[in-house]
């Protein structure tokens, strides 16, 4: 495995560690690709990127969410 798959395989794993993390193993990937479309828009230093930004360094203090997220409809198939 080159060096840039390892690279690649790591940053995967690690997104996917952040998708456990936030409680939306169970939600569509379309939800989830729509969310962070949306996110991508967020312009960096604005005020709803450091409100973002800050929920997500308390989030990685927490305790990981068990179940799921409350504010989404779980899916048991991938489509």
């Amino acid at each position: 495995m080159t060096a840039d798959r390892k690279r690649e395989a790591r940053e995967k794993f690690l997104l996917g560690g952040i998708v456990v993390r936030a409680g939306l193993t169970k939600a569509d990937r379309a939800f989830l690709l729509g969310g962070l479309i949306e996110l991508a828009r967020v312009a960096p230093g604005t005020a709803e990127h450091r409100r973002l930004r800050h929920i997500g360094e308390e989030a990685f203090k927490a305790p990981a969410l068990a179940g799921g997220s409350p504010h989404i409809a779980e899916t048991v198939e991938w489509h």
